[in-house]
């Protein structure tokens, strides 16, 4: 019996993952998707996978280990329209206090 199977599967390398990764991005989303003017944002991500954000739609890019490219668009998750109220709570907040504080320093 020998320890090599007749059909083994050789990984492709996170080098090789990126640039299928980088290629399928750019494909989808144009050449300048990470451009300040296109709106995308990149959330998360790393040689095989990368989740973009722009507005309240999610692109997930995923690459296998032999190289097949998978794409997901979805909505925002609940955690992450959580996070934008709550941010804009926290800013409305720090506002209102700004305020008060300059109101009672003399300042206005």
């Amino acid at each position: 019996m020998t320890d090599e199977t007749p059909h083994s599967v050789e990984p492709i390398p996170p080098e090789e993952a990126r640039a299928i990764l980088d290629a399928a991005i750019r494909e989808r989303l144009g050449d300048d998707w990470d451009d300040e003017h296109t709106g995308w944002t990149l959330i998360s991500g790393h040689d095989y996978m990368a989740r973009l954000n722009k507005g309240r739609v999610n692109i997930d890019f995923y690459v296998d280990l032999l190289g097949n490219v998978r794409v997901e668009e979805k909505p925002i998750t609940p955690g992450q329209d959580q996070g934008r109220v709550t941010a804009w709570l926290i800013l409305g907040g720090s506002m209102v206090l700004a305020l008060i504080i300059a109101r009672l320093a003399g300042f206005l």
